[in-house]
């Protein structure tokens, strides 16, 4: 199965980590390039204009929704590094609530890292596209 690694630019190490999981486990997971080379100390200069407010401008340039939707397509399912971030647990922002929409009208199974997040605007949305929480356990997809 080839699975899509995908989740908050915050959670980046802990999805290359996750990625890598898949990968031990016998999954064809897989990232973004550049939250690799990110992880590594590349790239320097997009860490630098995203501290700096840059989030769109640097969206743009590089493409990346197009890249992620065309990155979904070609993949069996998505796994969403869904962490604590700013207080909310289980975090899901709004480029990956697009992502996870993408691969719910492709017909790609959704697996959330850990369980729905509360208190968010848009939980029922999430609810719709019917994820499978993992709870922490990578190695249960090998069940579903």
């Amino acid at each position: 199965m080839k699975i899509y690694v995908v989740g908050s630019n915050r959670f980046m190490k802990e999805m290359v980590g996750c990625k890598d999981q898949l990968c031990s486990l016998g999954f064809d997971g897989w990232i973004h390039p550049d939250y690799e080379a990110l992880v590594m100390g590349e790239k320097k200069e997009i860490l630098e204009r995203a501290h700096n407010g840059e989030h769109a401008a640097i969206k743009r340039e590089n493409d990346y929704l197009r890249v992620h939707y065309k990155n979904i397509c070609v993949s069996d399912a998505i796994l969403v590094v869904n962490l604590e971030k700013d207080g909310v647990e289980n975090y899901i922002g709004g480029n990956v609530l697009i992502e996870m929409g993408q691969a719910y009208v492709n017909g790609k199974k959704i697996f959330l890292l850990n369980g729905i997040p509360q208190g968010v605007a848009y939980v029922d949305e999430i609810l719709a596209m019917d994820p499978v929480c993992l709870f922490g356990d990578l190695s249960s997809i090998r069940s579903l």
